[in-house]
Order: C-alpha cells, then sequence, then structure tokens
C-alpha cells in the first residue's frame, strides 16, 4: 500500500536511516521520531498508517509509548510494530503480549520489512 504514512520512533540514527530509506524505496511518506514522548505526539498529531518503534527509547521507552497510544481512542487502531534488540526466545511473544502488533528484531531485514508491512497495512496477519 505504498503512499501510506509510516511512523519511525527509533533513537539510533543508522537504524532510523535505515529503515526510512527500506520504506521510501518502496514508496511509503516517513514520519520520524527519536523519542518515545515524540513519537506519541507525532502519532496523534499525524495519525499514520502504522508505527515502527523501538523499544528500548530514552525517556518514555517503547512500551510506555505503546501503553499511551493504545489508550487513547484516536490512536488505538494504529498497528504498532516492535524493533527491538531483544531477540531471545519467548521475546516475540513477550511484547505481542504486551500489545505490539508485531515484531522485528535488530538488525532489520530490510527484505522482510516492507512484506511485514504490507500485511499489517492490508490487514493480512
Amino acid at each position: 500500500m505504498p503512499g501510506e504514512q509510516i511512523l519511525i520512533i527509533e533513537d539510533n540514527v543508522k537504524n532510523l536511516k535505515l529503515v526510512r530509506d527500506v520504506l521510501q524505496f518502496h514508496g511509503y511518506f516517513t514520519l520520524e521520531a527519536e523519542t518515545g514522548e515524540a513519537g506519541v505526539a507525532l502519532a496523534r498529531e499525524r495519525l499514520p498508517a502504522l508505527i515502527l518503534m523501538d523499544v528500548q527509547l530514552p525517556g518514555m521507552d517503547g512500551r510506555a509509548a505503546l501503553k499511551t497510544l493504545k489508550a487513547d481512542a484516536n490512536t488505538r487502531h494504529i498497528p504498532i510494530i516492535a524493533l527491538t534488540a531483544f531477540a531471545m526466545k519467548g521475546d516475540k511473544e513477550s511484547l505481542q503480549t504486551e500489545g505490539f502488533d508485531d515484531y522485528m528484531a535488530k538488525p532489520v531485514d530490510i527484505k522482510e520489512l516492507p512484506k511485514m508491512v504490507e500485511r499489517h497495512l492490508r490487514g493480512r496477519l
């Protein structure tokens, strides 16, 4: 679903650039935030189609940002995919239990990322 707006909340500049470049190559528009607080504010203001969010963020971490967004009637419908270095057995299930709609371990798989985004935008999980 190229043309959709996707919010990337990531504090690591290299990871942010990689994800942005992959998404833009596939025709998506990107919004960017480097903290949980800025990401929540941007999500509320722009209502993106999907959010890709690091779990370990300075200040408000990804878990707290997730809870804030899912508690807000205007943003609770937005799928949120965790981008995280947590790659141990059970981490995916744990994050999904907390409310993330999906999970991708870092380093980001540049072939899988656009497929995962499209599945969520099309509602084909």
